[in-house]
């Protein structure tokens, strides 16, 4: 019976076009999930859009259009980028879809119900960041500025909110992280340690005068409508996505996800707000959470707000979907950060792609076209098959490990020993020599094996290329 899978992303939030950060986290999610395909799992893949909170209302007023047109055009345009990048998930979430807005106030309510004393209301004052769509602790801000949207202005904001005692789960969540197996890589592990270390703070849960988002199940007894927090509207999405509030069929079937691929800057959200109110739902927690780093241009972060960008289409179409695919995969580590330069990207390009896959390909293709017929010869593994044999077993274990950039070192590592087999067996001499023609046969198969290899490894990263090569 195949093994289920269940992927997910992080919900892009719907205020802006798709970056290169998007793209990184989405590719890497991407060739986990064909990864696993291809082992025979039972795959879903799902991504979306995060289309509540005051940044999208806002940027909405600005267009001249409610929020409903702004998220669905930016949807749209989500959509095409993964399209094009041919990004094979399975399920797109929206979190202004009905399904979603019912599975969000269920969990709500199943909390209150289950764990009563964890809801509770209070008047806060605090400095938030609309970009964030958080409040910011003293440690967050620099400068009268958040740490991550240093071009946003702060603003103060008083209001009766209902509160989640996150503080209560302390104890937990540390024994839930210290475990090295719900929180990965290592270093963001430590990172959510010494946040718990410092007293976790208790979050809001709702927000009064925030009409766009899901309404709060509850009032705040002063009768100002809430309306859920953006946060706590989000992460459940990851449920919803799986038929959440009914718990059994597909909820029964995929859930606890088996991976959430996040970006870093919001582990603190799905590694101690997400699984406090799980427990408290008394629902499963997920398995394992990934913050990958970022890719960095120039050393800065992708950001619109502080003007780091680089035009996504444009990246695509100056050399193709795969060799994208490729680049931020061999060239950005999953578990930290990694830099974008387009004299990096063709350096790689050309020496990976061209010169030394590529030259393979076809120096083996042509010469069983022109020494066989086309026909790729019958011939028993050999020393070429043995010695792939430990770097294929590289590869399975670092992409079973989520690290995509280590798996391709060892396919190249074929690669490399591919090239030097051709010109240390120099068929073009063994095609000269009668008496060597079963040693010719030996080589052609061995190296049309090889990359049979190489391209059924490589297709969760190059789908399309790989597809082509195995046609030839």
């Amino acid at each position: 019976m195949p093994k289920k899978y269940y992927i997910t992303t992080a919900i892009d939030y719907a205020n802006g076009d798709p970056h290169l950060g998007h793209a990184f986290e989405k590719i890497g999610a991407d060739v986990l999930a064909r990864y696993h395909r291809l082992r025979g799992d039972d795959v879903l893949f799902v991504t979306g859009m995060d289309e509540h909170g005051q940044k999208v209302a806002q940027s909405a007023a600005k267009e001249n259009r409610s929020p409903q047109e702004q998220v669905d055009e930016i949807a749209r345009r989500f959509q095409e980028a993964w399209s094009a990048l041919e990004i094979s998930y399975d399920r797109f979430v929206r979190t202004t879809s009905q399904q979603h807005r019912i599975g969000v106030r269920a969990l709500i309510q199943r909390i209150f119900e289950r764990a009563p004393e964890n809801f509770y209301t209070k008047t806060y004052a605090g400095w938030y960041c609309v970009g964030c769509e958080a409040f910011k602790t003293d440690e967050e801000i620099v400068d009268g500025k958040c740490v991550l949207h240093p071009t946003r202005t702060l603003e103060w904001v008083e209001e009766r909110n209902w509160f989640f005692r996150l503080s209560a789960y302390a104890d937990r969540l540390r024994t839930l992280v210290s475990s090295g197996n719900f929180l990965q890589p290592r270093s963001r592990a430590n990172e959510i340690l010494s946040l718990i270390d410092q007293g976790l703070e208790d979050v809001s849960a709702s927000r009064a005068r925030a009409g766009w988002g899901v309404p709060f199940p509850r009032d705040t007894g002063d009768g100002e409508p809430q309306t859920t927090y953006v946060w706590f509207d989000a992460l459940p999405n990851y449920i919803t996505a799986v038929g959440f509030p009914d718990t059994n069929g597909e909820f029964a079937k995929w859930w606890p996800v088996d991976v959430h691929v996040i970006g870093k800057d919001i582990t603190r959200f799905h590694a101690l707000i997400w699984p406090a109110m799980l427990i408290a739902a008394e629902l499963p927690l997920p398995k394992l959470v990934w913050a990958h780093g970022f890719v960095l241009l120039g050393g800065d972060r992708f950001s619109k707000s502080a003007g780091v960008t680089l035009d996504l289409q444009d990246a695509v179409s100056r050399f193709g979907a795969d060799p994208f695919r490729y680049f931020l995969m061999r060239e950005v580590p999953f578990d930290a950060d990694g830099n974008f330069s387009w004299e990096r990207f063709e350096e790689r390009y050309n020496a990976d792609l061209a010169n030394a896959w590529g030259n393979l390909a076809s120096r083996t293709i042509a010469m069983i076209e022109k020494y066989r017929g086309a026909i790729v010869p019958s011939a028993p593994l050999n020393e070429l098959d043995a010695a792939d044999s430990a770097d294929m077993t590289s590869y399975d274990a670092a992409m079973r490990e989520n690290l995509p950039n280590r798996a391709l070192d060892h396919v190249w590592a074929t690669v490399a020993r591919g090239n030097e087999y051709v010109d240390r067996q120099a068929p073009w001499k063994l095609a000269k020599d009668p008496a060597r023609q079963d040693e010719l046969d030996a080589t052609l198969a061995a190296l049309a094996r090889q990359l049979a290899r190489q391209a059924v490894v490589l297709s969760p990263f190059m789908p399309g290329r790989c597809a082509e090569l195995l046609s030839q």
